[in-house]
């Protein structure tokens, strides 16, 4: 299973979806939207505008104990404190990773995200393959990410919900000792807080 080519999903949507894939269809016909355009928007909440927003909260995490400790015991009300809330992540609970055990975020039944962390949702997090691959096989599903974890780390997999959500908390970097808050979420990537990627190593 690729993560990064395109999927065949319209049997797949919901009816919300679906009438948005339809709504953009006839107004592409009629000329009145760009699909590259809108291609652009969807790319920047997908992958720049949302997820930092997580790496911020996984940084905030990374420098201050007392904050993780927080986001540990109560993630909605922390990650809240930093006026991140709303759709989707309403309910949140923060999982950390550590040296032996590896946390793995998935929607078995459809595609909970928290969007409010993350952004919107990747196509392949919302695949079929993906969705039922992860819990059955989430070492080799993490492989075929580029991700080889060592044979006694433990992959704990956790099943997104509509009344729960998850933000997988990756380890941070050896080599960052004194780096800023905004230094360091320039590490943490959308996949790490997924589960499917770690954080970035520094330069």
């Amino acid at each position: 299973m690729s993560h990064d080519h395109d999927h065949d999903h319209d049997n797949e949507l919901d009816p919300f979806a679906a009438r948005v894939r339809a709504l953009e269809t006839i107004l592409t016909q009629k000329g009145l939207i760009d699909p590259a355009a809108i291609d652009v928007i969807v790319d920047s909440y997908e992958t720049k505008i949302g997820p930092r927003n997580g790496a911020k909260v996984v940084a905030k995490a990374w420098l201050e104990p007392d904050f993780a400790a927080w986001l540990k015991r109560d993630a909605t009300a922390a990650i809240g404190s930093l006026g991140y809330t709303g759709r989707q992540g309403e309910h949140m609970q923060a999982v950390f990773n550590t040296a032996d055990t590896h946390n793995l975020v998935v929607c078995t039944l459809c595609s909970c995200y928290p969007w409010s962390v993350l952004g919107l949702p990747p196509v392949w997090y919302k695949a079929p393959p993906y969705r039922s691959r992860a819990v059955i096989d989430p070492r080799g599903v993490l492989e075929e990410f580029g991700l080889t974890l060592p044979a006694t780390t433990k992959i704990r997999v956790w099943d997104s919900t509509a009344e729960l959500r998850y933000l997988v908390v990756p380890m941070r970097p050896k080599g960052t000792d004194g780096w800023s808050e905004e230094r360091l979420a320039d590490l943490v990537t959308r996949d790490a807080m997924i589960g499917t990627g770690l954080a970035r190593e520094p330069a």
